[in-house]
C-alpha cells in the first residue's frame, strides 16, 4: 500500500483518479500525487527529481473544498473516495480514491489545510485554476510563501471532549478481561434494569484501529474466526459511502434451548475521526427488500455499535462495543435477567476479537494488520465460495448494485476528447493485486457495473433510498414520509417557542455556558481549556421550518424579528445560524442571537462579520452535546468542537444589522449520515449547542462563546410549513 510522505512540507503518494466515460461507467487510473506549497501535481510515475514536470497541476486555493464520500466500488476495487471541487463552479470537480480510510483522511486533512493557507496567497477564486488540472498540460507554478505544514496534524490538538457532562455509564462487572458497563440512569431504578438495557463491553486489542475496523465491517467467511454469534450476512442496500442496510443472521446454539434463530436488519453507519478513531453505529430498520425470513425471529437492535480508539502510538486500540437489544422473547417464557445475560454473552465477541489479533501477532507485525488480515482472506476465498463476498452477497441478486447511484456522477462526467485523453493510459500491471482489502466486503454483484447508471445527485440519490425505508416505531423515523400540512404565514423568529423550564416539547432555551470548554488565555502555551463563564450574545428567538426548497436569508425577510429591530434603528446586532437539512422536505433550524453593545467592542466578532468567506470558514466553531438521548445518537454527534466551515458549505448573508449563516448539511456525506440518524430519534432528544469564533493568536485569547442553545424534544411534524 502506498503511503504519503512523512515530510513536513510535502504530502505525496499514490491515488486513483475516479472518472466516468461517455456512457456513465466509472473507471480508475492510478497516479502519483504531490501536494506542495498549495499546488497539487499529478504524475504517471514517481518523479525522479523535484524538477520533473507533472502531467497536470492545480492550485489549491481558498475556493477549493474537499468532501469525504466514503467507500465506493469501481470494477472490483474498493476505494475510499474524496472529491475536490471549486466553490465558484460546482461542476468543476476531481474525484480521487485512496486504498484505505486512513490514507484518504490524511489527504483530506492536508488539502483542507492547503486550501486555508493557499487563501493567504491567492486573491479571489479563479474559476479556471482547477479546470486547468483536468484539461491543460504541464504548468510550472511557483509561490514565494510556503505553507506552514507544522500547523498540520492528523490528530486533534483539542481534548477528546469539549463538554463537561456526567458519564452516562456505570461499571457493574468484569468478564473475560472485559469491563462491563450499563447506562448510569439505571442506577436510579431501585435495582431494576430496563427490559432492554444498554450494555457496553470495553477491552484493549493489540491491533491498529484501521485493521480492527476492517475486521468488524467484514461480513464474509473471515468473520467466523472471531464472531461466534454470526452465521451469515449481506448488504441489502448501499445508501452512500458511509451508510448501508445490512442483514445479519445468527446461530441459535448459544440461545436458550428451543428458541428459534434470530436475525437483524440494520442501518449501518461509519466514520473516521481525525485522531484515527473509528465509529460504527447500528440500529434496526424495516426494508422492503428484506422481509422477515422463515424460521427466524427478527430481533430489534434499539442502539448499538463500536468505537475503536488508537492508543500506544496507534499500535493498540481500545474497543468499546455497546448493545441494547429486544430479543423478542415471550416474557412469560424467559425472564428479563436471562435476556440481559444473552446480550452480555454477545458482547463477549470483543474478547474473541482480542484473541484473534493476539494470535496473529506471531504471523505478521502489527503494522501490517491494516492490510494483511483481509488480504489473506481474499486470497483464501478467491474462488468466491458459494458466490458470496465478505458482505455475503450472492449472485442471485445482481440487480442490487444497479440501484446504487454513484455519488457526484453527473458532475464528474467530462465528455470532450481533451479530457478523456488524460485518462486513457492503461492501469499499471499491479492492478489486480490486493492493494485494498475491501473488494470482498462489497460482494460479487457490485463487480457487475457494466450498465449505464442514472445521473442523480448524491442528495437526490439518498432521498430516493430513504423513501424505500419503512421504519420501526422506536428509533429510526423517515421524516420524508410525514404528511404535509397546509402552509401558514410565518413571522420569522417566532415559530419555535421558548420554555426555560425545559418541559414543553418542541421548545428552546439557552444552555448553561459553564458546560462547555473553550481556549483559555494561555492556550498557545499550555493547550488548556477552561469553562466558559458566559456568552457575548443573548439567544432571543428560534425557527423550526420545513419547505420543499432551501430557505436562505430568513433575517432579511419582511416580518422577521431582525427587520422589526432594523426599522426601529436601534443598536441591536443579530447573529443567526440557519441549519439546513436537505431532502424532499428541507428542514431549517434557525437560532437568533442578539447583542446591544457596539460590534467594535468585540474585535474578533467584528473581524468575523467584516471578513471574507475564507476567514469565516476557518474560524466558526460549534460544540455539540446530546444531554438526553440514545447512546447511538450521543456517539454519532460527539462532544468535540468542530470548525463547521471546513466540513460543510456555509452561505453568508450580511444585512444592515445582522449576519446570517446558512449551514448546508447536504454538502457533506458524513454530516448527512449523522443528521439523518439524529432526525430519526429527534423527539426523544435534548440537544445542546454552543457557538464561538476560534481564537488563534495571543491577542484573540481567551475565547468566548457567542451563544448557546438547548432544544427540547423537537417534533418534525410541528415544523412550520412555508409557502412555496
Amino acid at each position: 500500500m502506498d503511503m504519503p510522505s512523512q515530510d513536513k512540507e510535502i504530502m505525496e503518494g499514490w491515488l486513483y483518479l475516479i472518472r466516468s466515460n461517455r456512457i456513465g461507467l466509472q473507471y480508475s487510473r492510478k497516479r502519483y500525487f504531490v501536494l506542495e506549497d498549495h499546488v497539487l501535481k499529478s504524475f504517471k510515475a514517481i518523479p525522479a527529481s523535484k524538477d520533473e514536470d507533472p502531467v497536470r497541476s492545480a492550485i489549491v486555493d481558498s475556493c477549493i473544498r474537499v468532501t469525504d464520500n466514503g467507500r465506493e466500488s469501481v470494477h472490483r476495487k474498493v476505494f475510499f473516495i474524496f472529491t475536490l471541487y471549486n466553490m465558484s463552479n460546482h461542476n468543476d470537480q476531481l474525484k480521487l480514491g485512496a486504498s484505505s480510510p486512513e490514507e484518504a483522511a490524511r489527504w483530506i486533512h492536508s488539502i483542507q489545510e492547503a486550501a486555508l493557507k493557499g487563501g493567504q496567497n491567492v486573491v479571489g477564486c479563479s474559476k479556471n485554476s482547477w479546470q486547468s488540472f483536468r484539461l491543460s498540460g504541464s504548468s510550472r507554478v511557483h509561490h514565494n510563501k510556503p505553507i506552514d505544514w507544522t500547523l498540520c496534524s492528523f490528530t486533534h490538538s483539542d481534548p477528546v471532549t469539549d463538554v463537561i457532562a456526567p458519564s452516562p455509564w456505570t461499571i457493574f462487572g468484569c468478564q473475560n478481561g472485559l469491563r462491563l458497563f450499563k447506562e448510569a440512569k439505571d442506577r436510579d431504578s431501585h435495582g431494576m434494569w430496563d427490559d432492554h438495557p444498554a450494555i457496553m463491553a470495553v477491552g484493549v486489542v493489540d491491533g491498529t484501529s484501521e485493521a480492527i475496523f476492517q475486521t468488524l465491517m467484514s461480513l464474509g467467511p473471515s468473520r467466523s474466526e472471531w464472531d461466534f454469534c454470526f452465521y451469515k450476512g449481506s448488504v441489502v442496500e448501499h445508501l452512500d459511502g458511509h451508510t448501508d442496510i445490512v442483514h445479519k443472521m445468527l446461530y441459535n446454539d448459544w440461545l436458550p434451548w428451543g428458541k428459534k434463530r434470530r436475525d437483524f436488519l440494520l442501518r449501518r453507519y461509519w466514520r473516521r475521526e481525525d485522531d484515527g478513531t473509528y465509529v460504527i453505529l447500528y440500529h434496526s430498520v424495516f426494508h422492503k427488500k428484506c422481509p422477515r425470513k422463515k424460521g427466524y425471529v427478527r430481533a430489534c437492535l434499539k442502539s448499538g455499535g463500536y468505537v475503536i480508539s488508537p492508543v500506544n502510538q496507534g499500535k493498540r486500540s481500545v474497543v468499546k462495543h455497546m448493545l441494547a437489544i429486544d430479543w423478542k422473547f415471550w416474557k412469560f417464557y424467559l425472564r428479563t435477567s436471562s435476556a440481559r445475560s444473552i446480550t452480555i454473552q454477545m458482547l463477549g465477541r470483543v474478547a474473541a476479537l482480542r484473541e484473534l489479533f493476539r494470535a496473529k501477532q506471531g504471523n505478521c507485525p502489527s503494522s501490517e494488520f491494516s492490510s494483511g488480515e483481509l488480504a489473506r482472506n481474499i486470497k483464501l476465498h478467491q474462488s468466491e465460495e458459494d458466490g458470496k463476498g465478505d458482505d455475503g452477497k450472492t449472485k442471485e441478486h445482481p440487480s442490487e448494485e444497479v440501484d446504487k447511484v454513484p455519488s457526484e456522477l453527473a458532475s464528474l462526467v467530462d465528455l470532450d476528447d481533451a479530457s478523456d485523453e488524460f485518462f486513457d493510459v492503461p492501469e499499471p500491471l499491479d492492478y489486480e493485486k490486493s492493494e485494498n482489502d475491501w473488494s470482498y466486503d462489497f460482494g460479487h454483484e457490485i463487480y457487475s457495473q457494466d450498465v449505464r447508471q442514472p445521473k442523480l445527485s448524491t442528495a437526490a440519490g439518498i432521498v430516493k433510498k430513504l423513501h424505500d425505508l419503512t421504519v420501526q416505531k422506536r428509533g429510526y423515523v423517515d421524516l420524508q414520509e410525514m404528511t404535509r400540512e397546509d402552509s401558514i404565514l410565518c413571522c420569522y423568529g417566532t415559530t419555535l417557542p421558548k420554555d426555560p423550564t425545559c418541559t414543553m416539547p418542541s421548545s428552546w432555551t439557552a444552555a448553561d455556558p459553564s458546560s462547555f470548554l473553550i481556549r483559555g488565555e494561555n492556550y498557545l502555551e499550555d493547550q488548556k481549556k477552561v469553562k466558559a463563564k458566559g456568552t457575548l450574545m443573548q439567544m432571543v428567538a428560534a425557527d423550526w421550518l420545513r419547505s420543499d426548497k432551501r430557505e436562505d436569508d430568513l433575517a432579511g425577510r419582511p416580518g422577521s424579528i431582525v427587520q422589526k429591530y432594523s426599522v426601529q434603528g436601534g443598536p441591536e446586532f443579530f447573529f443567526i445560524i440557519n441549519i439546513q437539512v436537505p431532502g424532499s422536505t428541507t428542514y431549517s433550524l434557525a437560532l437568533y442571537y442578539m447583542m446591544t453593545t457596539p460590534l467594535e467592542d468585540a474585535p474578533l466578532l467584528e473581524s468575523f462579520v467584516k471578513g471574507d468567506d475564507t476567514y469565516r470558514n476557518s474560524r466558526f466553531k460549534l460544540i455539540p452535546y446530546i444531554s438526553k438521548g440514545s447512546w447511538i445518537v450521543k456517539q454519532s454527534v460527539g462532544k468535540t468542537a468542530c470548525l463547521i466551515g471546513q466540513a460543510l458549505e456555509i452561505n453568508y448573508f450580511h444585512g444592515k444589522n445582522y449576519l446570517e449563516l446558512g449551514v448546508d448539511i447536504g454538502s457533506s456525506t458524513v454530516a448527512r449520515g449523522v443528521v439523518s440518524l439524529v432526525l430519526g430519534y429527534l423527539s426523544n432528544l435534548v440537544i445542546e449547542m454552543a457557538f464561538l469564533i476560534q481564537a488563534n493568536t495571543a491577542e484573540e485569547l481567551p475565547e468566548y462563546l457567542l451563544g448557546t442553545c438547548r432544544l427540547n424534544h423537537l417534533d418534525a411534524s410541528k415544523a412550520v410549513l412555508l409557502n412555496s
